[in-house]
């Protein structure tokens, strides 16, 4: 008897035991059952004769798990942990049927597959200038198309007034190497007006009339994002719809334009050293508003602040600014475009382009 109730204590230590080690594991792995990402919608915005562009939405995940995205074309894996919703197929065969799907992962084992599909064409299709080119001024600007591409020249003049433009009041700057540049000019320019932002003593060396020359960009009629994107350099990264240039947010290599930004005319440019040319919001015709900018040097417009398919500012910007959404130019279809980042700079200012390229850049010659 005493052997029997030996062994029934064992059994009933080791029971408790078990049970004990169950709760600690339930414990340990939460009382509620990881949740997989949202559903999402894809769209393929774009075919060509060997490619396409597919966006989709964000997938949102109720346990707060940051969600990134895998892409495969007929079963195999072409791109994974990407942040961004966009991806652009190259190297098709034309003319073919592809499927694939996009894969919202939680990166805790919850996954949300969303199947996509599309034809290439069998021929590209034929370019037409897209309607945003008709708001780029004509007397500084001219337009054409070249096959698939489109060339865009310019004078590098702006169309409104300036400081900048030649005048009488004489002014000088002593260089780092001791020497002085006077700018003064016989007459006035019909757009001279005087500095009120800046001052004659901030003002960069020049006139804007001393800059004019000539200057080419040419980018795809159809331009497409690509795998990587690219670092801006410096000097003109794209033409404004003035006909002047627009730059990024370095006065130099690894500048920043802080102390350069005193220079600055009301609209937000100065000369130098090839062109007059704009780094922060272009007053003289966008102002806290949707209005077009101008082209970046990729192919892809930039307008201001505010979205024209919310009247309002975007929440869903790149970190290049840019996003997939209608315009006012863009006849209904969602393309891709980018935006003055509605982001103080120095507590007053809002930088044109402080990102990289998203497209192909060419250069601006």
């Amino acid at each position: 008897m005493k052997n029997y109730f030996k062994i029934l204590l064992v059994i009933l230590s080791l029971s408790t035991a078990f049970y004990a080690c169950s709760s600690d594991d339930d414990s340990g792995n939460g009382d509620t059952e990881n949740q997989a990402p949202s559903t999402f919608a894809v769209v393929v915005s774009s075919t060509s004769e060997t490619g396409a562009t597919i966006n989709w939405t964000q997938a949102t995940d109720d346990d707060g798990d940051i969600v990134t995205y895998t892409v495969n074309l007929d079963g195999s894996e072409l791109a994974a942990n990407l942040s961004t919703q966009t991806y652009t197929f190259s190297g098709l065969d034309a003319l073919t049927l592809y499927s694939g799907t996009v894969i919202a992962s939680d990166g805790n084992g919850g996954n949300t597959t969303v199947s996509f599909s599309f034809t290439t064409s069998d021929e590209t299709i034929p370019a037409t200038l897209h309607l945003a080119f008709a708001e780029f001024d004509t007397d500084n600007t001219d337009i054409m198309l070249s096959g698939s591409n489109v060339v865009i020249e310019t004078n590098g003049l702006p169309n409104h007034t300036s400081p900048y433009w030649s005048n009488t009041v004489s002014r000088s700057i002593t260089g780092p190497n001791g020497n002085t540049m006077t700018t003064v000019s016989d007459a006035n320019h019909p757009l001279w007006v005087e500095p009120t932002v800046t001052s004659y003593d901030q003002m960069a060396p020049g006139n804007i009339d001393d800059f004019n020359g000539s200057y080419t960009l040419t980018v795809s009629a159809n331009p497409q994002l690509a795998a990587n994107s690219t670092s801006t350099g410096l000097g003109a990264i794209g033409i404004a719809i003035s006909g002047s240039m627009i730059y990024n947010d370095e006065e130099g290599p690894n500048v920043p334009l802080d102390n350069a930004v005193g220079s600055l005319d009301y609209t937000a440019a100065h000369t130098g050293p090839q062109s007059y040319h704009y780094h922060l919001e272009t007053k003289a015709w966008s102002n806290d508003d949707e209005e077009l900018i101008g082209i970046i040097a990729d192919g892809f417009f930039i307008y201001g602040r505010k979205c024209n398919s919310t009247a309002t500012y975007p929440t869903d910007l790149d970190a290049s600014g840019g996003h997939t959404s209608t315009t006012q130019h863009s006849d209904g279809a969602s393309e891709y475009h980018y935006h003055i980042q509605n982001e103080l700079y120095l507590n007053a200012y809002y930088i044109l382009f402080p990102g990289d390229y998203q497209g192909t850049p060419s250069n601006i010659q």
